[in-house]
């Protein structure tokens, strides 16, 4: 007898993974990653490191939010497009929904007790971020060759700042491994479970250029408020490689530079958004609820979050019809292979710089991410269960 949770039983299971994650994933994008893998990968096994290092590497290669479109494509594949949304709406929603009540005044950040517990949760994602090298690295960089692989992009990301600098280095990886990585041809790579039709993939990608294209010209013949705000969110998130942080000079020219919100409002929601869980792009919905023109609301709140992420999550489903075939063909081993230590190396990179270095500032504070980390690796205690304790942690140390 099978205990696999029948279709509407996985939506719930999906929606109740994704909001425990959504309540406790603090840390920027790259945590994300390491909180999914911990959750899916090591406590929950549905999917195996390669398979999860496989998606972690195509949303690397897309624009948009990559923990979101990771985390949308794990409920797709578990639960169908119902799961897939029920995954968005529950990792996306609880830092939304702060991040709304703080624009509209229910500023509950200041005291010493809640930067205790921010403290904390900095120096959670430190050992959340180094469990997550450790146990993949040990997968996916096994051989000196893959282990070369990753030390080059760490090398590129730190050359090479910003966005540009984990692209290159995944473009890199990927081109070394096909030179490098062929005679490690794995007989065990099977096809993941993407309920989306070749039909459903060319609809989303048209969608994707219609809007990317049309909005700008709907916006410039109309009067429309709502359309230039559709348009400007829409806009950064469809252009914009490596999601979090590097969205915001694009929100910063869309918002600011053009009188919407003010430059003070625009920095103390930044600073709020990063005191939240979940994806940095619910910064959108602190901005569309005291942005100007929408004459600040829940519905400004709630369109400048849908359209900073409907780019991305276009792309994915545009993608995925596709990703099985190619995911099959010796040389795409090859190759992905190859960007999957260049995923460990960039993952590595970022261990250090910001995660290490906003988080870790004395012995105290290296204690308490040491902590965390053996609670991980040694005591295999559930991420949520880390982020209470080391939560705690971090008030100890501020009072």
């Amino acid at each position: 007898m099978s205990d696999t949770p029948r279709p509407a039983g996985r939506i719930r299971e999906v929606f109740s993974a994704f909001l425990l994650l959504g309540l406790t994933s603090f840390g920027g994008p790259i945590a994300h990653l390491g909180y999914f893998r911990t959750e899916f990968v090591e406590r929950r096994r549905w999917f195996s490191e390669q398979a999860y290092a496989d998606l972690v590497a195509l949303c690397q290669f897309l624009p948009g939010p990559a923990s979101s479109q990771v985390g949308f494509a794990i409920g797709l594949m578990r639960a169908g497009p119902w799961g897939a949304a029920a995954a968005w709406t529950a990792f996306t929603l609880p830092s939304a929904i702060v991040l709304v009540l703080f624009a509209l005044g229910a500023a509950v950040l200041d005291g010493p007790i809640s930067q205790g517990i921010i403290h904390g949760l900095k120096v959670t994602a430190v050992a959340i971020v180094a469990h997550a090298v450790w146990g993949m690295a040990r997968s996916l960089c096994p051989d000196p060759r893959r282990a070369g692989i990753a030390l080059a992009a760490v090398f590129t990301v730190v050359l090479v700042s910003g966005p540009l600098g984990q692209v290159a280095a995944i473009v890199i990886g990927a081109l070394a491994g096909m030179a490098l990585c062929r005679a490690h041809a794995e007989a065990d790579v099977h096809d993941l479970p993407l309920p989306v039709s070749a039909r459903a993939g060319h609809l989303a990608g048209l969608v994707f250029v219609a809007l990317l294209i049309g909005l700008p010209l709907l916006a410039w013949a109309s009067p429309s408020a709502a359309l230039a705000v559709m348009d400007a969110f829409y806009r950064a998130g469809a252009l914009v490689f490596g999601g979090g942080h590097v969205v915001l000079p694009l929100l910063e020219a869309e918002v600011v530079q053009s009188g919407w919100v003010g430059a003070d409002e625009f920095l103390t929601g930044y600073g709020a958004a990063q005191a939240v869980p979940g994806p940095l792009f619910t910064f959108a919905a602190y901005l569309g609820a005291v942005i100007a023109p929408l004459g600040g609301s829940l519905f400004g709140a709630a369109l400048a979050l849908v359209m900073i992420f409907l780019p991305g999550l276009l792309l994915l489903v545009a993608v995925l019809p596709h990703w099985n075939r190619f995911r099959s063909w010796d040389s795409a081993q090859a190759l992905m292979r190859g960007a999957n230590a260049a995923v460990v190396g960039i993952l590595g990179a970022a261990l250090y710089q910001p995660v290490w270095t906003s988080a870790i500032l004395g012995p105290r504070e290296f204690a308490l991410a040491l902590t965390g980390f053996l609670l991980l690796s040694v005591w295999k205690l559930p991420a949520w269960a880390v982020v209470v304790i080391l939560a705690s942690g971090g008030i100890l140390i501020t009072l």
